[in-house]
C-alpha cells in the first residue's frame, strides 16, 4: 500500500482497495464505542474545537474516569496547566520522564553533558505506574521519538498523543513541511 501517494483518494467515496476489509470491520464492530464517539466528535465540532477539547469530549463520553499524563521534562510548564484543566472533570495521575532517576551510565547510554548526574528518560516505568493507577485513557504529551513507542507498547490502558515533541519547530513537526526552507532542504537531499 502506498496510500500517501494515491491521488484518488477512491476509499473516501467507499473504494476498497485492500483484502482485508472484512478482517478490519470486525476489528471496528470490537471497538465500535471509540469509533462512534470519534466520528460523533468529528461530525459535530469539525473545525470548532482544538485537541486538548476534543481530548476531554472523547474522555467524558467513553466514560473515562482516570486520565494518565506520561509527559516530558522539558513541558512541565505545560504540563501543570494541561493536568489543572483535566482535573476539573477527571482523576489526573502523571508522570515525568525522568521517573526514577536512573543515571544514563548504568545502561551505557550517550550523553548531553560529560559531567554529574544525567537521568535517563524511562516510558516503560512511567507506562508501569500509570497501570499501577489503573488509568482509562492515557495521554502523551512529548515524549521522545522512540520513547512514545515503547510508553504505548507498555501501556495496558489505551493512548492518545496530545502533543509530539520537537525542540526545533515548538513541536510543531509538520512545520518542517509547512515551511518552504525545511521543504526543499528535505526534497534536495539525496538519500
Amino acid at each position: 500500500m502506498e496510500c500517501a501517494l494515491c491521488k484518488d483518494k477512491k476509499c473516501y467515496e467507499g473504494k476498497d482497495c485492500t483484502n482485508i476489509r472484512e478482517q478490519a470491520k470486525k476489528a471496528c464492530e470490537e471497538e465500535l464505542k471509540s469509533m462512534r464517539v470519534s466520528a460523533h466528535i468529528e461530525s459535530k465540532y469539525y473545525m470548532e474545537k482544538n485537541r486538548l477539547e476534543e481530548l476531554i469530549l472523547y474522555a467524558e463520553e467513553m466514560g473515562y474516569k482516570r486520565l494518565g499524563v506520561a509527559f516530558c521534562i522539558g513541558l512541565e510548564d505545560e504540563v501543570e496547566i494541561i493536568h489543572r484543566i483535566l482535573s476539573r472533570d477527571f482523576e489526573v495521575h502523571s508522570v515525568c520522564c525522568k521517573v526514577c532517576g536512573i543515571d544514563k551510565s548504568e545502561f551505557g547510554l550517550e550523553r548531553l553533558h560529560e559531567e554529574g548526574a544525567e537521568a535517563t528518560c524511562n516510558p516503560i516505568a512511567q507506562a508501569m505506574i500509570l497501570n499501577e493507577a489503573k488509568t482509562d485513557l492515557n495521554i502523551i504529551l512529548g515524549l521522545c521519538i522512540g520513547h512514545d513507542a515503547l510508553f504505548t507498547n507498555y501501556s495496558k490502558a489505551p493512548v492518545t498523543t496530545l502533543a509530539v515533541k520537537d525542540r526545533v519547530l515548538a513541536h510543531n513537526p509538520l512545520g518542517a513541511i509547512y515551511s518552504g526552507y525545511y521543504k526543499k532542504a528535505f526534497e534536495s537531499k539525496e538519500r
